[in-house]
């Protein structure tokens, strides 16, 4: 959902919000706004930015004193243009960093879904849910929904997506007693901060707590209960429940948005093309910055220049038209190098002095083993394009699981299969290939692991995917770990320290880890897919909107590089 189907007051919960249905979400509008109040008077946001760490890019918003001398002097010069600039918010200011510290604890909604809390009951529990898990994502924690009575111990976790729809199947045949009510707590961490969601029945059972939310329904007429008193810690208040029709239809779970990861896939293949660029990123260890274009012929390539950090610098990037759809590239040397496909075998495209003799490297699709009659599967071109090597006088890419070689004659021979960590994951990621490692033996810790990571020298390893083992390439380790409901997609360094490079799977918040602390790459963060990491270079790449490139610095969150669309 973008901020262009919301009202103006519900634009910052787009991420949040994007779970459920336009309609829904502006049918919750008060109810959330004002649950979002209440819980914001016992829980302020403000103390989560952690502590001043200078100033980092710019921003179109902020105080007067931050507002860049150029502005200043606008206003000196031509005073009518100053105020046009200030009234459309086009004012540039100087934006600052916080250093926030690790954050341990999760948030975790102890939900009663016994036969008093139906109806006007889970719906505001359902709204409290959207303003828990926004303020989870906020903290940088996870949000951790505790069904109470369930005799397995039933746990929720993970994107909307997935939580909300799992809520609403958990129902008890029973209301809950204050004895589940303990159990749930007692199975919590100390760090983790508990909110219960139940009737006011439970609650006066309870021994006097903070973070109770009650609920119970209120104005009654023909279609049902109108209004509903919410009470928290002592405040209460009586807000509006969505219209009947709606309200039932989010009972019965139509109201809720799921992911359909098929059928961006299908849809491009129709149309021929893409919604927007597919994916940048950055397959070798150059500076150059890859992308498909809105038709899987074109292929863009943005070569990073070496310019003053401190400042922004906008980057064309060359577009190249190519016969047929683009599989793998990479820049090998002075070259830019791409494979794509013509009839039933993969081509080659050189942009630069030529590469071998001409007609080389053209190899049999069938021999990738790619699919029925080597075929190369139509989602590939909404993936981030694959990195092609150079290995010799061959080349080398991952396909179908398995790393291939090509030889100048165009014979393919099978290099074995892909790293676990690679070939799991919808897109390939380089950072988790172990053939990668730059000839560094694997660590004798690592190889048994279900999670592992490599970059600029060290390698990294976890059993849960949040509890991590770093190992730098001088020897020296620490442990990095965070609670929030996030993929790792990189590794880089900060001079000597290695920070993990995050992406949460609700709202697409990019953060690096640390050992002593986690940082929000705000800038780099809200696009429409993960973004990039480079293999060897603290720089992440990230279509923050369709068309729109912004290339910025892994460890500030700075934007180094814009770079546009040519189409």
């Amino acid at each position: 959902m973008t901020t262009t189907r919301l009202p103006a007051a519900l634009a910052p919960w787009a991420g949040t919000l994007s779970a459920v249905t336009p309609g829904l979400a502006v049918a919750f509008g008060p109810l959330l706004r004002r649950l979002d109040a209440m819980v914001g008077e016992r829980e302020p946001v403000a103390d989560v930015l952690g502590d001043p760490d200078g100033l980092g890019g710019l921003t179109r918003s902020g105080r007067p004193d931050r507002l860049l001398p150029s502005e200043w002097l606008l206003a000196d010069e031509h005073p009518e243009e100053f105020l046009r600039r200030y009234a459309d918010g086009e004012l540039l200011h100087l934006a600052p960093e916080f250093h926030t510290p690790a954050v341990r604890g999760r948030i975790a909604a102890l939900v009663d879904t016994g036969p008093t809390q139906a109806g006007a009951g889970r719906l505001v529990q359902l709204a409290a849910l959207l303003v828990l898990h926004r303020r989870a994502a906020a903290r940088g924690t996870e949000l951790v929904v505790v069904v109470l009575g369930d005799p397995t111990g039933c746990r929720l976790t993970g994107d909307l997506t997935e939580l909300l729809p799992a809520w609403l199947a958990a129902r008890r045949p029973a209301d809950p007693t204050p004895s589940d009510v303990q159990d749930a707590l007692a199975g919590l961490d100390t760090a983790d901060q508990a909110w219960l969601l139940t009737s006011p029945r439970l609650a006066d059972q309870l021994p006097a707590r903070t973070g109770v939310l009650t609920s119970e329904p209120a104005r009654w007429s023909a279609d049902g209960a109108g209004h509903v008193v919410v009470r928290l810690d002592g405040t209460t208040a009586e807000l509006p429940l969505p219209a009947s029709e709606i309200a039932v239809r989010t009972l019965r779970g139509a109201e809720f948005r799921r992911a359909d990861r098929g059928t961006v896939a299908q849809q491009a293949a129709d149309a021929g093309e893409s919604a927007g660029w597919a994916l940048p990123a950055f397959t070798t260890d150059a500076r150059t910055l890859l992308a498909r274009g809105r038709r899987a012929t074109t292929l863009f390539a943005a070569n990073l220049p070496n310019s003053d950090a401190r400042i922004t610098t906008t980057v064309r990037a060359r577009r190249h038209d190519l016969p047929g759809p683009v599989v793998a590239a990479g820049r090998i040397g002075r070259r830019l190098i791409a494979l794509y496909v013509r009839g039933g075998a993969l081509v080659p495209y050189v942009s630069g002095r030529p590469f071998g003799e001409r007609g080389g490297y053209t190899a049999d699709l069938a021999a990738f083993g790619a699919g029925p009659g080597g075929a190369v599967p139509e989602e590939l071109f909404v993936r981030p394009v694959l990195p092609l090597l150079r290995d010799g006088t061959g080349l080398l890419l991952p396909l179908a699981g398995r790393w291939w070689r090509i030889a100048p004659d165009g014979s393919v021979s099978d290099g074995g299969e892909l790293g676990r960590g690679a070939h799991e994951r919808p897109h390939f990621n380089r950072f988790r290939e172990p053939r990668l490692l730059d000839g560094r033996p694997l660590h004798e810790a690592a190889r048994d692991a279900r999670h592992f990571l490599h970059g600029g020298g060290s390698q990294a390893w976890s059993q849960d995917g949040r509890t991590w083992r770093v190992r730098t390439g001088q020897g020296e380790e620490s442990r990095i770990s965070f609670r929030e409901n996030a993929d790792v997609i990189g590794l880089v360094h900060d001079e000597k320290q290695p920070v993990l490079i995050t992406v949460s799977r609700s709202g697409l918040v990019v953060r690096g880890v640390r050992a002593d602390g986690v940082r929000t790459l705000t800038r780099l963060s809200g696009g429409s897919a993960p973004p990039a990491v480079h293999p060897s270079m603290p720089l992440i790449a990230a279509e923050t909107r369709p068309g729109r490139i912004v290339v910025g610095d892994a460890n500030t969150g700075g934007i180094h590089f814009l770079i546009g669309g040519t189409e």
